[in-house]
């Protein structure tokens, strides 16, 4: 990566349908939590930003990016329409950052084949708190904010999805439909 300062987290906020109506889960590891807590802090405001009230994003605490897996995994058996998995895992002397790293993105990828609701990943994986400061918050934006953006977008994706199909009565995905669509 380059040295220059570019904050990436700028998008279109045209390209985002309302929020209205939609629930949001947020499961946040507690490890590192001040840069998880930034994380947050920019996923929460984005998405009240666009319309999602507070009352229906949950927080939801886990203790290390590992457990952000089930988290994710309690979350999608509930009604929420996405869900952001945040951590922080920077490395360190061994090989344990790789393995976590590898476990987490691997295990949120076949949570997202499951056809439930889309975990969105917003687990930053840098070689120094330097890099986690400039990505949560600091000269390359805010990964929340991301995170956020592209949960209005997935789950704004499933509602298109469901006018163009005929879901059956046992369809699990028509029950996560926001109530004012």
């Amino acid at each position: 990566m380059s040295g220059k300062k570019v904050n990436l987290s700028l998008y279109d906020s045209d390209k985002v349908n309302t929020g209205q109506g939609l629930k949001i889960a947020i499961v946040v590891s507690e490890w590192n939590h001040k840069i998880t807590d930034r994380l947050y802090n920019g996923a929460f405001k984005t998405l009240i930003k666009h319309k999602v009230k507070k009352s229906d994003i949950t927080k939801i605490n886990v203790p290390g990016s590992f457990e952000l897996i089930y988290g994710a995994r309690l979350a999608q058996k509930q009604n929420f329409n996405a869900i952001i998995v945040i951590g922080c895992i920077i490395q360190g002397e061994t090989r344990h950052f790789d393995f976590i790293s590898q476990s987490v993105a691997n295990s949120i990828a076949k949570l997202n084949m499951n056809d439930l609701s889309p975990v969105i990943f917003c687990v930053l994986t840098d070689n120094n708190i330097y890099q986690s400061n400039s990505r949560s918050g600091g000269d390359h934006g805010n990964k929340g904010v991301e995170a956020a953006f592209t949960a209005l977008r997935m789950a704004n994706l499933i509602k298109i999805c469901l006018l163009y199909t005929s879901p059956s009565p046992r369809d699990k995905r028509q029950s996560r439909m926001p109530s004012s669509a």
